[in-house]
Parts: C-alpha cells; structure tokens; sequence
C-alpha cells in the first residue's frame, strides 16, 4: 500500500502521545504497544506501514538451528520485506531469545527497511546498533531464537506488545514507543494530528503567557475561537 508523502510528514510531525489521543477520541483504545522500547537510533520519529512477522513459543522438533534455512524462516521474512515498511514482531513478550542479530538487522538496514518493532528483544546488542537500523525493543540477550521461540510466518495479524497489528497498518514510533494506526484511518489521522500539534503549540504559547488552565486545557469554546482568530491571523 502506497500512501501520499504529505500524509507521512504529517504523521512524522505528530507525536505517538498525540496518536494516542486522537485514536481514543475515535474509539480506538488499544494503540500503543507495551514492551517494545526505544533501543537504538530512536532520536527520530519513524513512520511507515507494518511488515508483521510471528513467533509462537519453542518447540523442540521445530526450533532448531537447522530451521533458519527453511523457507519458512525469519530470513525469508526479511527478503520479503519492502523498502520503507516496518518489521513489527510478534515474539509473545519473551524476553530470553533475541529475535534478531546483527547479520539479519545489517540485511534489513540494507534492504531499506525503516525500523524494528518487537515485544521481544534483540541479540548481539553492540553489532545491532552498528548498523544504524531503528530499533524498539524490550532488550537484549545473548540466547538466539530458537531458544524459547519459534518462527511461523510473517504478513499475517499479529499481537505485538498486547495490540493487534494487521499487515500495512500504519506505525508510528518515537521516544515514547510504538503505536499503531488501522490502515483505513490513516489519513484522517494524520491531518487530525498535524491540527492537534498546532493546537497544542498555541496552548503551550498561552500557558508562557501566564493564562491559567481552566478553559484553556481541554480549550472551551472561547478559547477555542480565540486560537482560529489568530491562527487564520
């Protein structure tokens, strides 16, 4: 799924507190992904659609070493992956097998991906954050994968951090994690956000100012009027 790149620097304009406001005032409780941290290369927000990938817990006959060279593997997940998406990961929480290393995430910062989202965490901490790629995650530890997990598939709904992320849903991550917008919302979104942060910088304006906070945060109607008075000024 395409989107119009003033859709996306609208969004990347946006803060994920401010998502989470916005999707809780269109009935949209459940965005923001508990367990997945900003890790490494956070400073920026980053934005882009959702490539979902599924670990379910370790099985013995099926998490093997052996596995990575199935088909069905995290690095088949990865050739799959198009430039800008984000990988979001689905590894149940589990805090004792990391997801991914350095080799996988250099492939995926090769191959343009955007950045890294997992409830689970990352191996070979140093050699991740040398390749630059975003990541968001509860961690690192040194036990690969196959330790406690097991690979199943990827572009499929998932439950990352307690929210349902479906494929090319929209994430947005920044310093205070990782949220999630349903596709079909996007847009309206976006420009809901942009508004907001003009908002709020007005707000912000007039709490220097001196003004007090009743009526001005939530704004009432007054002020309400007196913000589009100025703005359109």
């Amino acid at each position: 799924m395409t989107h119009d790149p003033a859709i996306l620097d609208a969004l990347r304009a946006t803060t994920t507190a401010t998502l989470t406001t916005i999707l809780l005032k269109k009935g949209i409780r459940n965005t923001w992904m508990r367990g997945p941290a900003a890790l490494y290369h956070t400073r920026e927000r980053i934005v882009g659609p959702a490539f979902t990938l599924r670990f379910v817990p370790m099985r013995e006959d099926l998490a093997t070493p052996e596995s990575w060279a199935s088909p069905t593997s995290t690095r088949g997940a990865i050739e799959a992956m198009p430039e800008g998406a984000i990988a979001v990961v689905d590894a149940m929480g589990v805090k004792d097998a990391g997801i991914f290393g350095d080799i996988l995430c250099a492939r995926m910062q090769k191959r343009g991906v955007a950045a890294l989202i997992t409830d689970g965490v990352v191996r070979d901490g140093a050699g991740v954050y040398d390749t630059g790629l975003p990541v968001w995650a509860s961690g690192v530890a040194a036990p690969a994968s196959v330790a406690g997990l097991t690979f199943v598939g990827w572009q499929e709904p998932i439950g990352c951090g307690g929210v349902a992320i479906f494929p090319d849903d929209m994430i947005v991550a920044d310093g205070d994690g990782a949220v999630v917008i349903p596709a079909k919302l996007v847009e309206e979104v976006a420009l809901a956000g942009l508004e907001n942060e003009r908002l709020e910088m007005w707000i912000m304006r007039e709490i220097e100012r001196g003004v007090p906070l009743p009526g001005l945060y939530p704004p009432d109607a007054e002020t309400k009027a007196r913000y589009e008075a100025q703005k359109d000024a």
